[in-house]
């Protein structure tokens, strides 16, 4: 498998990645989620644009998952992740961010960080399991508190949701 940046001819697919990895939502009875679209094209540009795209490849060379990642706050954020859910389960998603961590930390990025649900298996305990932890409310950084808030805003606190952490350098 092959991580790459994204680029333009990609954001179709990219949005066809997280229509398709909506139905594990579905699945666990998160409907508004599986439901919601995908990043719009000029959204997904900009983040190619800024360096902040990143697209792993199937065995045809086609996108199967994509991260989307930008800086808050000085550490690099993570502020989507989907796999195609014809290629769940085999790695993808930590490759993602693997990938991600070694450019943060060559960056001198001090963490990776994100939001995400708590209660859904593939979200919060799979992010543990990556090597994030939950941060207390105390820890949050203006830039989290931020994106928290403008979540709220989108309904996504009828269901738990937390900002994580995973230093990549020794905390000063």
């Amino acid at each position: 498998m092959r991580i790459r940046a994204g680029h333009r001819h990609d954001l179709a697919a990219l949005q066809d990645i997280e229509r398709a990895a909506g139905r594990w939502f579905r699945d666990i009875g998160m409907d508004e989620i599986a439901e919601d679209e995908p990043p719009a094209l000029d959204t997904l540009d900009g983040y190619a644009r800024a360096g902040g795209l990143w697209v792993a490849e199937g065995p045809d060379g086609g996108p199967v998952a994509y991260a989307m990642v930008e800086k808050v706050d000085g550490n690099a954020h993570i502020e989507q992740i989907s796999v195609h859910p014809d290629h769940a389960r085999r790695g993808i998603g930590r490759a993602l961010i693997e990938h991600i961590a070694e450019r943060a930390a060559g960056d001198h990025a001090p963490a990776l960080t994100l939001t995400t649900f708590t209660d859904v298996p593939w979200n919060a305990p799979y992010y543990e399991r990556c090597g994030f932890r939950t941060l207390s409310e105390p820890e949050l950084t203006p830039g989290l508190r931020e994106i928290r808030r403008v979540e709220s805003e989108h309904g996504l606190d009828r269901w738990p949701r937390v900002c994580m952490r995973r230093d990549l350098l020794p905390p000063e």
